[in-house]
């Protein structure tokens, strides 16, 4: 989300100038207040008049961030993140083909009943990559479907992103967005370059 602003704030008896960032799971409030409030754990969030209005607990927090803003944030904040198989794109009966395994429950819900056993009859490819050898595995099938690497993140993991990323990018892909799979694992989306 990283909406961010430096308002005044009113957090129950506490008031001050402060910095507030909108995660999409938290936010958090730096300077004369400094709190972190899981967006789960917020209630009934509204605007009322240049403010951002919320109780945390037992706790009214007001931000001053003008009507506008305010109307923005809370609207961001009270709308669901979406789930994984739409920001796979997995609407409307799109069908996928699997290379590796799909052992990350988070990965395997998202694509229940999507599963196609045809590559020809698939609308896009999800290869979970872990080594070298599972990425040339995936670009051996030279395809011109949108392609889905699942892979694990950061820094102590074996085999990701920059390697998948410069190899992908020889072998003539693009990558055009990315998305968290799991706590473990990420995805990003290559799709052929246009000639």
């Amino acid at each position: 989300m990283g909406r961010e602003a430096v308002v005044y704030a009113q957090v129950g008896s506490e008031a001050g100038d402060i910095r507030a960032v909108l995660e999409s799971r938290e936010l958090i409030l730096r300077g004369d207040i400094r709190r972190t409030f899981a967006l789960s754990d917020l209630a009934q969030v509204r605007v009322e008049l240049d403010a951002l209005v919320f109780l945390h607990g037992p706790e009214e927090v007001r931000l001053m961030l003008g009507a506008t803003m305010a109307d923005k944030w809370a609207r961001a904040m009270t709308t669901p993140p979406p789930s994984l198989r739409a920001k796979l794109g997995l609407g409307n009966g799109t069908q996928v083909f699997c290379l590796g395994q799909v052992d990350e429950p988070e990965l395997a819900d998202a694509l229940d009943g999507a599963i196609s056993a045809d590559l020809h009859a698939a609308g896009m490819v999800v290869a979970r990559i872990d080594s070298a050898a599972d990425l040339e595995r995936l670009l051996a099938f030279k395809t011109d479907l949108p392609v889905w690497t699942v892979y694990p993140k950061g820094a102590l993991a074996g085999f990701g992103g920059a390697p998948i990323r410069t190899r992908m990018r020889e072998a003539d892909y693009i990558d055009s967005k990315s998305c968290a799979v799991s706590e473990r694992l990420t995805a990003t989306r290559y799709g052929r370059r246009k000639v």
